[in-house]
Protein backbone atom coordinates (compact mmCIF):
# COMPACT_ATOMS: atom_id res chain seq x y z
CA UNK A 1 0.00 0.00 0.00
CA UNK A 2 1.44 3.56 -1.02
CA UNK A 3 0.91 5.67 2.40
CA UNK A 4 0.22 8.83 1.98
CA UNK A 5 0.34 11.77 4.63
CA UNK A 6 -1.73 15.10 5.02
CA UNK A 7 -1.90 17.32 2.11
CA UNK A 8 -0.60 14.62 -0.05
CA UNK A 9 2.94 15.39 -0.09
CA UNK A 10 4.75 12.21 0.51
CA UNK A 11 8.86 12.92 0.79
CA UNK A 12 10.35 13.43 4.39
CA UNK A 13 10.35 16.67 3.30
CA UNK A 14 7.13 17.70 3.09
CA UNK A 15 6.20 19.61 6.02
CA UNK A 16 9.29 21.71 5.62
CA UNK A 17 7.80 22.62 2.33
CA UNK A 18 4.23 22.81 3.15
CA UNK A 19 5.20 25.21 5.99
CA UNK A 20 6.54 27.94 3.24
CA UNK A 21 4.27 27.13 1.38
CA UNK A 22 1.75 30.35 1.45
CA UNK A 23 -1.37 30.18 3.31
CA UNK A 24 -4.09 31.26 -0.11
CA UNK A 25 -7.14 29.39 1.86
CA UNK A 26 -10.30 30.73 3.36
CA UNK A 27 -10.53 31.40 6.84
CA UNK A 28 -13.56 30.89 8.61
CA UNK A 29 -15.40 34.02 10.69
CA UNK A 30 -14.06 33.51 14.36
CA UNK A 31 -11.47 30.75 13.57
CA UNK A 32 -7.91 30.72 13.95
CA UNK A 33 -5.30 29.75 11.36
CA UNK A 34 -3.13 26.50 12.25
CA UNK A 35 0.64 26.29 11.25
CA UNK A 36 1.82 23.46 9.13
CA UNK A 37 4.20 23.08 11.60
CA UNK A 38 1.71 22.79 14.07
CA UNK A 39 2.07 19.31 16.13
CA UNK A 40 -0.10 16.52 15.44
CA UNK A 41 -3.29 17.10 17.77
CA UNK A 42 -2.99 13.22 18.92
CA UNK A 43 -0.97 14.95 21.27
CA UNK A 44 -3.82 16.89 22.35
CA UNK A 45 -4.43 20.37 22.36
CA UNK A 46 -5.32 23.52 24.64
CA UNK A 47 -8.95 25.20 24.04
CA UNK A 48 -10.67 27.53 26.71
CA UNK A 49 -13.98 26.48 24.85
CA UNK A 50 -15.01 23.06 25.52
CA UNK A 51 -16.30 21.89 21.94
CA UNK A 52 -13.97 23.86 19.57
CA UNK A 53 -13.11 21.85 16.93
CA UNK A 54 -9.34 22.10 15.49
CA UNK A 55 -8.89 20.56 12.06
CA UNK A 56 -5.08 19.89 10.37
CA UNK A 57 -3.44 18.80 7.41
CA UNK A 58 -0.08 18.11 6.02
CA UNK A 59 -0.55 22.29 5.00
CA UNK A 60 -2.01 23.44 7.76
CA UNK A 61 -5.21 23.96 9.13
CA UNK A 62 -7.88 25.61 10.94
CA UNK A 63 -9.15 25.77 14.69
CA UNK A 64 -13.06 26.89 15.18
CA UNK A 65 -14.72 27.41 18.42
CA UNK A 66 -18.29 25.87 18.57
CA UNK A 67 -21.21 27.77 17.19
CA UNK A 68 -24.68 27.06 15.88
CA UNK A 69 -24.24 26.65 11.82
CA UNK A 70 -20.45 27.06 12.12
CA UNK A 71 -18.51 24.74 9.59
CA UNK A 72 -15.00 24.35 7.60
CA UNK A 73 -14.27 22.81 4.42
CA UNK A 74 -11.73 20.58 3.56
CA UNK A 75 -10.73 19.29 0.14
CA UNK A 76 -8.43 19.57 -2.83
CA UNK A 77 -9.18 23.66 -3.62
CA UNK A 78 -6.67 25.77 -1.67
CA UNK A 79 -8.17 28.52 -2.17
CA UNK A 80 -11.91 27.91 -1.63
CA UNK A 81 -11.42 25.46 1.22
CA UNK A 82 -10.58 26.12 5.26
CA UNK A 83 -7.96 23.27 5.37
CA UNK A 84 -5.88 22.07 1.89
CA UNK A 85 -6.00 17.99 1.57
CA UNK A 86 -4.97 16.16 -1.26
CA UNK A 87 -4.01 19.38 -3.32
CA UNK A 88 -1.48 17.67 -5.81
CA UNK A 89 -4.25 14.32 -6.32
CA UNK A 90 -6.64 15.25 -8.89
CA UNK A 91 -9.06 12.53 -7.50
CA UNK A 92 -9.89 13.97 -4.02
CA UNK A 93 -12.69 16.29 -4.52
CA UNK A 94 -11.95 19.95 -4.62
CA UNK A 95 -14.72 20.48 -1.86
CA UNK A 96 -14.30 16.83 0.20
CA UNK A 97 -16.25 17.35 3.20
CA UNK A 98 -17.31 19.50 5.60
CA UNK A 99 -17.24 19.87 9.50
CA UNK A 100 -20.54 21.50 10.62
CA UNK A 101 -21.31 22.44 14.35
CA UNK A 102 -25.06 22.09 14.67
CA UNK A 103 -27.47 20.96 18.01
CA UNK A 104 -24.11 21.71 20.80
CA UNK A 105 -22.26 19.00 18.28
CA UNK A 106 -19.85 18.92 15.34
CA UNK A 107 -20.56 16.87 12.62
CA UNK A 108 -18.42 15.33 9.51
CA UNK A 109 -20.32 15.47 6.11
CA UNK A 110 -19.46 13.92 3.11
CA UNK A 111 -19.66 16.17 -0.57
CA UNK A 112 -16.71 14.52 -2.40
CA UNK A 113 -16.80 11.65 -4.29
CA UNK A 114 -14.30 8.97 -2.33
CA UNK A 115 -15.39 7.63 1.12
CA UNK A 116 -14.03 9.33 3.90
CA UNK A 117 -12.38 6.77 6.05
CA UNK A 118 -13.00 6.89 9.66
CA UNK A 119 -11.50 4.52 12.05
CA UNK A 120 -14.29 2.17 12.69
CA UNK A 121 -15.94 2.96 9.11
CA UNK A 122 -16.92 4.64 5.65
CA UNK A 123 -18.93 7.80 5.28
CA UNK A 124 -19.58 7.69 1.69
CA UNK A 125 -21.62 10.64 -0.16
CA UNK A 126 -25.24 11.26 0.42
CA UNK A 127 -25.34 9.61 3.81
CA UNK A 128 -26.13 11.31 7.02
CA UNK A 129 -23.53 13.45 8.44
CA UNK A 130 -21.78 11.30 11.77
CA UNK A 131 -20.98 13.03 15.12
CA UNK A 132 -17.61 13.38 16.41
CA UNK A 133 -16.94 12.15 19.92
CA UNK A 134 -14.74 14.85 22.23
CA UNK A 135 -11.11 14.08 21.71
CA UNK A 136 -9.06 12.52 18.70
CA UNK A 137 -10.37 11.63 15.30
CA UNK A 138 -8.00 10.74 12.18
CA UNK A 139 -10.42 10.65 8.81
CA UNK A 140 -8.65 9.38 5.64
CA UNK A 141 -9.08 9.92 2.16
CA UNK A 142 -7.71 6.79 -0.42
CA UNK A 143 -6.73 9.00 -3.89
CA UNK A 144 -5.08 7.76 -6.96
CA UNK A 145 -2.78 5.35 -6.85
CA UNK A 146 -3.59 3.99 -3.25
CA UNK A 147 -2.46 6.96 -1.88
CA UNK A 148 -4.09 7.78 1.63
CA UNK A 149 -4.82 11.40 2.78
CA UNK A 150 -5.29 12.52 6.30
CA UNK A 151 -6.80 15.24 7.79
CA UNK A 152 -6.71 14.96 11.73
CA UNK A 153 -9.41 16.44 13.70
CA UNK A 154 -9.45 17.18 17.42
CA UNK A 155 -13.23 18.36 19.15
CA UNK A 156 -12.30 19.95 22.85
CA UNK A 157 -14.03 18.39 25.95
CA UNK A 158 -15.63 20.05 29.26
CA UNK A 159 -13.27 20.83 31.54
CA UNK A 160 -14.87 18.48 33.62
CA UNK A 161 -14.02 15.91 31.55
CA UNK A 162 -10.79 16.20 33.54
CA UNK A 163 -9.17 16.96 36.71
CA UNK A 164 -8.37 20.62 36.80
CA UNK A 165 -4.51 21.67 37.87
CA UNK A 166 -4.33 23.91 40.70
CA UNK A 167 -2.49 27.22 39.71
CA UNK A 168 1.49 26.23 39.66
CA UNK A 169 0.92 22.86 39.30
CA UNK A 170 2.97 21.17 36.36
CA UNK A 171 0.95 19.50 33.38
CA UNK A 172 1.81 15.85 32.81
CA UNK A 173 2.73 14.99 29.36
CA UNK A 174 2.37 11.53 27.84
CA UNK A 175 5.63 9.71 27.97
CA UNK A 176 7.02 10.04 24.76
CA UNK A 177 10.22 7.94 23.82
CA UNK A 178 12.96 9.20 21.46
CA UNK A 179 13.61 7.40 18.79
CA UNK A 180 16.97 7.25 16.47
CA UNK A 181 15.89 8.14 12.94
CA UNK A 182 16.48 4.93 11.33
CA UNK A 183 14.54 3.37 14.65
CA UNK A 184 11.27 5.86 14.00
CA UNK A 185 11.60 4.99 9.99
CA UNK A 186 11.31 1.24 10.38
CA UNK A 187 8.84 1.19 13.22
CA UNK A 188 6.90 3.22 10.74
CA UNK A 189 6.70 1.03 8.13
CA UNK A 190 6.75 -1.83 10.13
CA UNK A 191 3.51 -0.42 12.31
CA UNK A 192 1.66 2.30 8.99
CA UNK A 193 -1.48 -0.23 9.07
CA UNK A 194 -1.71 0.58 13.02
CA UNK A 195 -1.23 4.52 11.67
CA UNK A 196 -3.56 4.41 9.22
CA UNK A 197 -6.15 2.88 11.08
CA UNK A 198 -7.07 0.04 9.02
CA UNK A 199 -9.72 -2.66 10.81
CA UNK A 200 -7.94 -5.44 12.54
CA UNK A 201 -4.44 -3.95 11.74
CA UNK A 202 -1.49 -6.09 11.70
CA UNK A 203 2.69 -5.85 11.55
CA UNK A 204 3.93 -6.19 8.45
CA UNK A 205 6.31 -9.22 8.65
CA UNK A 206 10.35 -8.58 9.16
CA UNK A 207 10.91 -9.51 5.35
CA UNK A 208 8.11 -6.75 4.28
CA UNK A 209 9.70 -4.60 6.54
CA UNK A 210 13.08 -4.66 5.22
CA UNK A 211 12.14 -4.85 1.59
CA UNK A 212 9.95 -1.57 2.08
CA UNK A 213 12.80 -0.02 3.38
CA UNK A 214 15.37 -1.07 0.72
CA UNK A 215 12.72 0.39 -1.67
CA UNK A 216 12.88 3.80 0.32
CA UNK A 217 16.65 4.14 1.29
CA UNK A 218 18.46 1.88 -1.52
CA UNK A 219 22.16 1.36 -0.46
CA UNK A 220 21.76 1.66 3.03
CA UNK A 221 21.80 -2.51 4.03
CA UNK A 222 17.98 -2.75 5.32
CA UNK A 223 17.62 -6.50 5.65
CA UNK A 224 15.21 -9.01 7.47
CA UNK A 225 17.88 -9.07 10.72
CA UNK A 226 18.50 -5.21 10.35
CA UNK A 227 15.58 -4.66 11.19
CA UNK A 228 14.57 -7.16 13.63
CA UNK A 229 17.36 -5.52 15.79
CA UNK A 230 16.10 -2.61 15.71
CA UNK A 231 12.61 -3.19 16.80
CA UNK A 232 13.77 -5.72 19.91
CA UNK A 233 16.11 -2.58 21.07
CA UNK A 234 13.32 -0.07 21.10
CA UNK A 235 10.89 -3.00 22.47
CA UNK A 236 13.58 -3.75 25.36
CA UNK A 237 13.60 -0.28 25.82
CA UNK A 238 9.83 0.43 26.73
CA UNK A 239 10.24 -2.70 28.51
CA UNK A 240 12.41 -1.62 30.98
CA UNK A 241 10.62 1.38 31.24
CA UNK A 242 7.83 -0.45 33.00
CA UNK A 243 5.70 -1.09 29.85
CA UNK A 244 4.02 -4.58 30.23
CA UNK A 245 3.47 -7.57 27.39
CA UNK A 246 6.17 -6.76 25.65
CA UNK A 247 8.40 -10.05 26.48
CA UNK A 248 7.63 -13.67 25.44
CA UNK A 249 7.38 -14.39 29.26
CA UNK A 250 4.73 -12.20 29.66
CA UNK A 251 2.61 -13.06 26.68
CA UNK A 252 3.15 -16.84 26.31
CA UNK A 253 3.68 -19.21 23.74
CA UNK A 254 3.06 -19.16 20.72
CA UNK A 255 3.83 -15.20 20.42
CA UNK A 256 3.20 -14.69 16.40
CA UNK A 257 2.78 -10.98 16.12
CA UNK A 258 1.85 -9.89 19.81
CA UNK A 259 4.87 -8.75 20.52
CA UNK A 260 5.47 -6.17 17.62
CA UNK A 261 1.22 -5.87 17.82
CA UNK A 262 1.92 -4.52 21.70
CA UNK A 263 4.71 -2.22 21.07
CA UNK A 264 3.18 -0.99 18.22
CA UNK A 265 -0.03 -0.04 20.04
CA UNK A 266 2.04 1.33 23.04
CA UNK A 267 4.10 3.77 21.17
CA UNK A 268 1.21 5.12 19.67
CA UNK A 269 -0.66 5.57 23.05
CA UNK A 270 2.29 7.11 24.12
CA UNK A 271 2.41 9.36 21.14
CA UNK A 272 5.53 8.46 20.06
CA UNK A 273 4.31 7.11 16.95
CA UNK A 274 0.96 9.46 15.55
CA UNK A 275 -0.38 9.29 11.93
CA UNK A 276 1.66 12.17 10.74
CA UNK A 277 4.48 10.26 11.09
CA UNK A 278 3.78 8.82 7.36
CA UNK A 279 5.33 11.14 6.24
CA UNK A 280 8.25 9.09 6.00
CA UNK A 281 7.27 6.86 4.09
CA UNK A 282 8.13 7.73 0.56
CA UNK A 283 6.15 6.20 -2.95
CA UNK A 284 7.97 3.20 -3.72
Amino acid sequence: MTTTPPGGDRSATGRATAARRPATGRTAAGGRPLPAVHGSLARGVAAPVPGTAFALALTGGMTLGPGEGRELLFGRNRPEVHICVGEDDPQVSRCQGRLTHRHGRWWVANSGRLPLRFPSRLLFTGEEPLPLETGYTPLFVRGSRDREHLLEVFVSGPGTERPVALPGDVTRPPRVWVLTDEEKLALVVLGQRYLLHEPRPQPLTWRQTASQLAELCPGEGWSEKRVEHLVNRVRTMLSRDGVPWLTREEVGEPVGNALNDHLIRALMMSTTLVPPDLVLIDAA
